[in-house]
């Protein structure tokens, strides 16, 4: 018995050597089976397949099947167009449109149209049944004419020539023109029976390839791509029918051909067409407004290069579509940059801002009306509102009181033309911005309290990135927090104020933040603003947040707008811009106005003023010196009206300052020394030097005093 023994162990001995001399000897295993045979369906599905994939092949069958589509379709448009000729299918097609749209008016006057054109067929008709007499005597009659014509002008050759032979010359010339006229008929029909239904051919292909009769992936690639395409009536209804709304979708199916008949002109618009189109009976606009993406690809451009708004007419919606990649371009600069002698008129005359979709330059009204611009970080939210302060500033009547809550110094360009320039992060920040806030309102009653008919200088609170003060947890010796959406709230409180009653004295507050919720943007506050601007962002509340209900029912969409791709353009609605009738808001390309670009113009503003000293903080000592602070707001200029100086100095503290009248100012003044106040040119100001004179004399006095 056989014993079968497992070696659990790796082998230990050495390889065997290797003759690399010797022959390499092949050993066919004997019982290997064959290969067996590839089957026939296999390798002609292979062929197919190799044949289907190769590019060169497939250019091929798209050559010849699109041109094979061009015959068939030009037979199809030729037949169509024929039988339109010959019966009354095209009136009926503009009736069942007209009749589609709600047009009523236009649908009877088709139909009058159609009992035209059978009335007149009709009476054609009827006229074939006496037609074939009405030719046989014609042709007899012209028949016997025609040789009485020639037997006559026969008769006065042969009485001009005394031979009687060529009375029946002329006839016999005209017997052998016809028949040389037969023998060439009898030459050419041959081949031009052959050759005829090329030429049909031909024809058709023509009318098929001017058509583009053919399958969309059939089509050479430029045209298949059609990218950029020009913007046509038949390929706005194309894209309406195909939106997915099955009521539009019915309706243009019926209206046919017709269906162009929804659209208005399509009317050149900057860099682009619009058109406005009444929707069928049954289609709201709404539900085509949110289909903007779609009906942007049907349209072959991309989402942000369309735009749908709402004109005043029932079922309509008005499409304003971009050339392809015009709105990736930039626009030109600023007027402010380019024109060093442009001025401002903050009553009368508007802020070059920027361009709208249509290519042309959008300006902005900013007389008595509160303004308030959003977004999303780095859209150019900043750089939008400073174009605005940057304009207005050349109008040397305007005040600025300034605070930035970034403190970056976007806006330390206006430091000696803002009369409060405040810039940083922090909580102290948010303080001192909210008591610059209050102090114009404070401010703001004091004129409300003016005699009637007095004239304000315009002054502007400026409050850039406005969310950090909304935000900011701090609270005062009263438990009164500075940031919050409440009552309490003492920034809330103050813009509040300035919103009610504000533009009456010519007091306005202008507002950036970014990212509203109703967290950092309180609801009151927003809505009272005159001007409402967003750049792109996130989502449709947020809109509804930046520029109210009625401006997104109407088509405003800046949520639409692409995050760094779109920067510097806004969503606008305010009664001081030219927006489009039956819009309620319009889209602007602001310029971009760089950091090196602003300082150039705050040059030229402060030179246009008598000189501005600029206030970092607001200061909240209690003891102070009001000569040393007269002297402080009187800054460089030579002399400041007394007006000014009150309303500087109530700035400056609000506490100490407050409540003064021109007889605390005067009181001072003359304390100090004489004239110090006196009248130029029928107004009170206030003298600097006699004033740096005087605060000179006080301290030698108080020195030698001490001493």
């Amino acid at each position: 018995m056989s014993e079968n023994v497992v070696n659990l162990h790796k082998p230990t001995d050495p390889p065997a050597t290797v003759d690399e001399t010797a022959p390499t000897v092949l050993t066919v295993m004997p019982d290997a089976p064959p290969a067996r045979p590839v089957p026939l369906w296999v390798r002609s599905g292979r062929a197919v397949k190799q044949v289907a994939t190769d590019e060169g092949a497939k250019n091929t069958g798209r050559v010849v099947v699109r041109h094979g589509a061009y015959v068939v379709g030009g037979a199809r448009i030729v037949a169509r167009r024929t039988w339109d000729g010959r019966t009354g299918s095209r009136y009926e097609r503009m009736m069942r449109a007209a009749e589609a749209t709600g047009n009523m008016e236009a649908a009877e006057e088709w139909e009058e149209r159609l009992q035209r054109f059978r009335t007149a067929r009709h009476h054609r008709r009827m006229d074939l049944l006496h037609s074939p007499v009405e030719a046989a005597k014609g042709m007899a009659v012209g028949t016997g004419m025609g040789i009485g014509v020639l037997v006559g002008l026969g008769v006065v050759m042969a009485i001009s020539n005394g031979d009687v032979k060529d009375v029946i010359t002329p006839l016999a010339a005209t017997i052998e023109f016809i028949a040389l006229l037969i023998r060439i008929v009898q030459v050419v029909w041959g081949p031009l029976l052959s050759i005829g239904p090329f030429l049909a051919l031909l024809a058709l292909w023509t009318v098929g390839s001017k058509q583009q009769a053919a399958p969309q992936w059939a089509l050479p690639a430029n045209v298949r791509s059609s990218e950029g395409e020009p913007i046509t009536p038949s390929i706005v209804v194309k894209a309406l029918r195909d939106l997915g709304v099955p009521a539009l979708r019915g309706a243009i199916k019926e209206m046919g051909d017709a269906g162009a008949s929804m659209l208005g002109p399509i009317r050149i618009a900057g860099c682009g067409i619009e058109v406005d189109v009444t929707l069928p009976s049954g289609v709201a606009t709404n539900e085509v407004q949110q289909r903007r993406r779609k009906l942007a690809e049907n349209l072959t451009r991309h989402e942000h290069e369309v735009f749908i708004t709402i004109p005043e007419a029932a079922r309509t919606v008005r499409l304003w579509v971009a050339d392809s990649g015009a709105l990736d371009e930039p626009i030109g600069p600023s007027p402010l940059v380019t024109d060093e002698t442009m001025t401002a008129d903050y009553a009368k005359g508007k802020a070059p801002w920027g361009q709208d979709l249509r290519g042309d330059a959008a300006a902005l009204s900013l007389y008595q009306r509160h303004l308030l611009i959003t977004g999303l970080s780095n859209q150019g939210k900043t750089v939008a509102l400073r174009s605005l302060a940057l304009w207005v500033a050349l109008d040397k009547s305007v005040q600025f009181l300034m605070g930035d809550l970034k403190g970056v110094g976007d806006w330390a360009m206006f430091d000696g033309l803002a009369t409060t320039l405040i810039q940083g992060p922090t909580d102290e920040h948010v303080i001192e911005v909210t008591e610059m806030v209050e102090g114009a309102v404070k401010e703001m009653n004091d004129r409300l309290q003016a005699p009637p008919g007095t004239v304000f200088p315009p002054l502007i609170v400026v409050v850039d990135e406005a969310q950090v003060a909304f935000m900011c947890p701090a609270v005062d010796e009263d438990k009164r927090p500075y940031g919050g959406a409440k009552a309490k709230s003492r920034y809330f409180t103050a813009a509040r104020k300035l919103h009610n009653q504000g533009r009456a004295v010519n007091v306005l507050l202008w507002q950036g933040t970014q990212d509203p919720t109703d967290q950092n943007l309180p609801k009151l506050v927003r809505e009272g603003a005159h001007t409402r601007a967003s750049l792109a962002l996130g989502t449709e509340s947020q809109a509804r947040m930046a520029l109210g209900d009625k401006a997104v029912d109407g088509g405003a969409a800046p949520n639409l707008l692409r995050p760094g791709l779109d920067q510097g353009t806004l969503v606008v609605a305010s009664s001081g811009i030219d927006i489009p009738k039956g819009q309620s808001s319009i889209t602007v390309r602001t310029h971009y106005i760089d950091d090196d670009a602003a300082k150039v113009i705050t040059a030229r503003a402060k030179a246009m003023r008598d000189g501005v000293t600029t206030l970092h903080t607001i200061d909240r000592g209690e003891d102070r010196d009001p000569l040393a602070d007269i002297a402080s707001v009187v800054g460089d200029a030579a002399r400041v009206r007394t007006k000014d100086v009150l309303a500087r100095l109530a700035t400056l503290n609000a506490d100490a300052y407050g409540n003064w009248s021109f007889t605390d100012l005067k009181r001072v003044l003359d304390d100090a020394g004489p004239e110090i106040a006196y009248k130029s040119d029928g107004v009170m100001v206030v003298h600097r030097d006699r004033l740096t004179r005087a605060l000179a004399n006080r301290d030698d006095e108080g020195s030698a005093s001490a001493a």
